[in-house]
């Protein structure tokens, strides 16, 4: 009888210790791929927190995320810049897509694909999908979890080549890192609570709603003056600034200047309004980041806000990375011509 106890003792123990070590690496690729695909695919709904900081050459911006998602096709992105409290708001609902500004009382509309024609760093859905579309990413697994790199797609910034997805022995994000040619993350997201299991309340997504419930903690400035010009610190080779001008609008002034040369193009800086009454702008384009600020992007233009002052950038001879370029260089500290 001793005998026969000490041999079931020793094959429940070695049993044991072959399932730890088999635990121990629960997950292949495939079947984390699988139970992923799963968890986000069939999830009705999600909130998830975090904080992001983008880099724009020697400028890095921090935000806090918030994003809530209910199938299907429902999504609200806060998020709140840490160094001044401001506040966008991205949402697509039935009617269409908007970017919310609450400190002006105003948002944009937009007739748009987004959330859905390029990669997003916070969005679940795009992070799947970036993994799943890319035949040539790499995995690996960690001690404290496992690691995805994969391609993606940011048709706007084409510095940006791959991403770094860092994700726990719970199969929840913990980190992305988006990164440009030289390995350097140019955007990073770390997440801090994804809740699978949310209730949302009937008017969680109205646009009217999520403006009244947004919580304007910021000091805005507010002026009727453009007390100095900014001016791009990036222009294309050979072309130069030939005219500015300043005139008085219905409340406030703007600023028009003209640079010519083989890229030429105009660039219009006004002081930005608060509206008295929420207004819905109609828009043509795409939502845009930029910096510390969402705006609008069209084939010749782009459009955004910041720091009290609006900003529109427009060329009938420059492409979408050209302008962008010219417009990252425009900072709020203004520059000597």
């Amino acid at each position: 009888m001793k005998n026969k106890f000490i041999k079931l003792t020793t094959l429940l123990i070695f049993t044991g210790c072959i399932l730890l070590l088999t635990g121990c690496g629960k997950y292949s690729e495939k079947d984390l791929l699988k139970d992923l695909d799963k968890k986000i695919t069939k999830a009705n709904a999600y909130l998830l927190k975090g904080n992001l900081e983008i880099t724009n050459n020697d400028d890095v911006y921090n935000y806090k995320v918030e994003v809530s998602y209910k199938k299907k096709d429902k999504y609200k992105v806060s998020l709140k810049n840490t160094a001044n409290n401001h506040e966008q708001i991205i949402l697509r609902n039935e009617e269409g897509v908007y970017i919310l500004n609450p400190s002006l009382n105003k948002s944009f509309k937009f007739q748009s694909d987004w959330p859905y024609n390029n990669s997003q760093i916070y969005l679940l859905e795009s992070i799947l999908n970036d993994i799943k579309n890319d035949k040539n990413r790499t995995f690996k697994k960690t001690d404290k979890g496992y690691t995805y790199i994969t391609k993606v797609n940011y048709p706007n910034n084409k510095k940006l080549t791959k991403q770094k997805i860092q994700i726990n022995k719970n199969l929840k994000f913990k980190k992305i890192d988006v990164l440009n040619k030289d390995n350097i993350p140019q955007l990073t997201m770390e997440f801090t609570k994804i809740d699978y299991s949310p209730t949302f309340n009937k008017d969680y997504f109205d646009l009217n709603e999520t403006m009244k419930s947004a919580e304007i903690k910021e000091e805005i400035k507010t002026t009727s003056k453009l007390d100095e010009t900014i001016y791009p610190l990036v222009l294309p080779d050979g072309t130069k600034l030939t005219n500015e001008e300043k005139v008085k609008k219905d409340a406030g002034e703007r600023i028009i200047m003209t640079f010519e040369g083989e890229k030429s193009f105009l660039l219009v800086e006004e002081t930005s309004n608060k509206e008295d009454e929420f207004t819905v702008v109609p828009t043509l384009g795409e939502p845009y980041q930029l910096m510390d600020t969402y705006g609008v992007m069209t084939d010749d233009s782009l459009t955004w806000s910041s720091n009290g002052i609006d900003y529109y950038i427009v060329s009938d001879v420059m492409n979408q990375d050209e302008l962008i370029e010219v417009a990252s260089s425009i900072s709020a500290i203004p520059t000597m011509k």
